[in-house]
């Protein structure tokens, strides 16, 4: 029932994903979430945001900011990280996924997604299709929507942890105790 939520993958935060890895595993794009995926709900881009698109830039990777937010705030982050970005989203619906691919020129089997929320972040793309790295939120503080939704993400995630066995390194695909041979 809650499958549809669960993340392919998790991770402390943005800044700690083997990028590398996912290089070396076909993965040529990354879509990410700002607020509180990449910094504090609101906040500007850090040095070390631009430190890591920078990276992700030499390693050979598309990237694409992808927000719910309006286009100043996205814009102005993208400015700084030097990405491209997609404001106004509609997260989880597919169109702004797409459209994301679209423009990096990738596809859901080459293209990964990192963000903080189930609801809109992972649940988009893995409607769409592309893999997903969910991270922790990076400050509590957050907007009332929000934090109205993480009450049933903490129920959605026990049951993703106490059902979850292993993992397909590349793919970064849970494998659950029933589906095993």
């Amino acid at each position: 029932m809650f499958q549809r939520f669960y993340p392919d993958s998790e991770a402390d935060d943005a800044y700690s994903i083997d990028y590398a890895a996912l290089l070396k595993c076909g993965f040529q794009g990354v879509i990410f979430d700002i607020d509180n995926t990449l910094v504090p709900h609101g906040a500007p881009a850090t040095k070390e945001a631009e430190a890591l698109f920078a990276k992700l830039r030499e390693l050979g990777f598309s990237t694409m900011l992808l927000s719910n937010n309006k286009e100043p705030r996205v814009k102005s982050f993208a400015d700084a990280v030097k990405s491209d970005y997609i404001f106004k989203a509609g997260k989880p619906g597919k169109a702004g996924y797409m459209r994301a691919m679209e423009r990096m020129k990738t596809t859901p089997e080459n293209t990964v997604f990192v963000g903080d929320q189930l609801f809109t972040d992972v649940w988009g793309a893995k409607r769409t299709g592309i893999r997903t790295i969910l991270t922790r939120p990076i400050h509590p503080k957050e907007e009332i929507q929000i934090v109205l939704k993480r009450c049933p993400e903490r129920l959605i995630l026990y049951f993703y942890h106490k059902k979850k066995r292993g993992r397909d390194a590349c793919r970064g695909k849970e494998v659950y105790e029933d589906e095993r041979d």
